[in-house]
């Protein structure tokens, strides 16, 4: 398959690791960690039977995208930033109320966890360090000001990316959610420009080279079958998201009213060296597409961007969350199946 295609993380948690997980402390941690290492093993041999040729644990240890590294993390309150998504439920963020601020833990220990499983490449999704920069209260903590809460933030976001680039991976993800929804947060752009500064003074740690194997996903959220700012338009959102120092770039697209508006602005804004990958499969909509449907979405990207700097994936995980179970784990296979055939049959029309 001359196009690369790539999953972007999560995949829905099996039922046996979800009743556990639900019934901790009851059942023990070393429970949870023999069905959190059978799922991660399930899931990767699965993507590996289906043809992928790179491969996530699909997060199946994580209690959800964003929130793995503060997993245990004393001094936290639940009265951060509420995330409300298009059919009323809401997600929210907790609240520091101490520092210093260390992650408690590093997606290495995920990656580590799934290359002993894999035959094929495997890539690591961490969160993006802007979204964590959230955490930090309005009023401030006394003795510990936001200036040093965000130097300690962005030291440890250095080293989540970097033990995963060192411990090869394929590519590191820096998962950017909340890019898109600060658009409808604040429509003037400035808290995303604050993000975008924030991220780069991270990614300027890495050498070029480094940053060839480090990507950014974008998306208007997942979760329960509902988005957080679909209707944010993406023309207020990529010419700033291309100025991030990273050498690939996944791009919600499948679930866009008019992909080709959205083409056209990524092509005026594209980076050079960057590519683009353009998300062919919906994971919000319940009907799985077909390898046609899928070939023809790569097809109309190829009319805006250069083959050579295209490649193909999911809008987003299959639950981000770790609680949501909208989503079959049967129906997000046949989804991921209809993306790498169709992905092939793209290929073959493009000669690539």
């Amino acid at each position: 398959m001359s196009l690369p295609t790539e999953p972007i993380g999560s995949i829905p948690r099996p039922p046996a690791l979800l009743a556990i997980a639900a019934s901790q402390p009851a059942e023990g941690a070393s429970a949870l960690a023999e069905a959190q290492e059978q799922a991660v093993r399930a899931t990767i041999h699965r993507l590996q039977e289906l043809g992928s040729p790179v491969v996530t644990d699909g997060e199946q240890a994580k209690p959800s995208f964003a929130t793995y590294p503060i997993a245990g993390l004393d001094g936290l309150v639940p009265a951060g930033v509420v995330i409300p998504f298009a059919d009323g439920h809401q997600r929210q963020l907790p609240l520091l109320t101490a520092g210093p601020f260390r992650y408690q833990v590093h997606a290495e220990r995920y990656l580590r966890a799934a290359q002993r499983h894999a035959s094929v490449p495997v890539k690591q999704a961490v969160i993006a360090p802007s979204a964590l920069s959230l955490l930090y209260p309005a009023e401030g903590i006394d003795g510990y000001p936001r200036e040093a809460f965000l130097a300690d933030l962005a030291d440890q976001a250095e080293a989540d990316i970097r033990g995963c680039l060192e411990a090869g991976a394929h590519v590191v993800q820096l998962d950017f959610t909340e890019g898109r929804l600060s658009l409808k947060l604040d429509p003037s752009g400035g808290v995303l420009d604050d993000f975008v500064a924030f991220n780069n003074s991270v990614l300027e740690r890495f050498t070029d080279a480094e940053r060839a194997r480090i990507g950014v996903h974008t998306c208007p959220g997942g979760d329960q079958d509902s988005t957080h700012s679909l209707d944010v338009d993406y023309a207020a959102l990529l010419p700033k998201l291309f100025r991030l120092k990273a050498g690939n770039f996944y791009l919600q697209l499948a679930s866009e009213a008019d992909p080709d508006k959205v083409l056209t602005v990524a092509a005026e804004h594209l980076p050079a060296d960057a590519r683009i990958f353009v998300g062919v499969i919906d994971p919000v909509d319940p009907r799985v597409e077909t390898a046609e449907e899928v070939r023809d979405r790569v097809l109309t990207a190829a009319r805006h961007l250069p083959a050579d700097r295209l490649g193909t994936c999911d809008d987003c995980g299959f639950a981000p969350f770790a609680d949501d179970t909208s989503t079959s784990r049967e129906t997000a296979f046949a989804k991921i199946r209809a993306r790498l055939e169709g992905t092939e049959l793209a290929s073959a029309e493009l000669g690539v």
